[in-house]
């Protein structure tokens, strides 16, 4: 019994799939893909197929892609414009930084050429009044040594006038205050 169920269960899947014929004649055909009464059902359904993927791919899937890429491309363009815009602002900023920092050293120069003039004419003014003061200080010595030298002559000739006064008087003689002081200006003025 079982294989009669077996049998009219076998009977009823090959009236169910549509497949006619007995079970060891199916087998025998090999895979149904490859059973020539199948090729056109299967090549319509093939062109059918890549008709819609060609429709899916042109209309919707590569125009994608290609907004993308063309996006991408712009973007690319931009980024390049950009970076040269840059690079032309930073060319142009490093020439105002150098012609900048040359302007400052050849300020720095000349301030320090007026702060040099400045000093040099502060201290040859100082110079001149220093030499100045000198001459002065040393013409007011000069005079105070003359006049500590006419004093001094002074003081010489009148101890020289008391000494011979009292040599004279020592010897035993008068002394004359005339003589004397002729004998003393004779022998100091040389």
């Amino acid at each position: 019994m079982a294989t009669e169920t077996h049998t009219a269960e076998g009977q009823g899947l090959a009236d169910a799939t549509g497949i006619a014929g007995d079970h060891a004649g199916a087998s025998a055909a090999g895979m149904p893909q490859l059973d020539l009464s199948h090729f056109p059902n299967q090549i319509f359904w093939l062109l059918v197929t890549l008709v819609v993927i060609y429709l899916v791919l042109s209309r919707i899937a590569l125009p994608r892609i290609g907004a993308v890429l063309a996006e991408r491309a712009g973007t690319i363009t931009n980024d390049i414009a950009a970076a040269e815009d840059l690079k032309q602002k930073a060319v142009e900023a490093e020439d105002a930084y150098n012609k900048a920092l040359a302007d400052a050293r050849a300020e720095a120069n000349r301030i320090v050429a007026e702060t040099k003039a400045s000093i040099q004419a502060d201290l040859d003014e100082a110079i001149a009044k220093a030499d100045a003061e000198i001459a002065a200080k040393a013409a007011e010595s000069e005079k105070a040594i003359a006049d500590i030298r006419a004093g001094a002559l002074e003081s010489v000739q009148i101890v020289a006038k008391d000494t011979a006064a009292a040599i004279v008087s020592a010897l035993g003689f008068e002394p004359k205050a005339e003589q004397i002081d002729g004998a003393v200006d004779s022998r100091v003025k040389g």
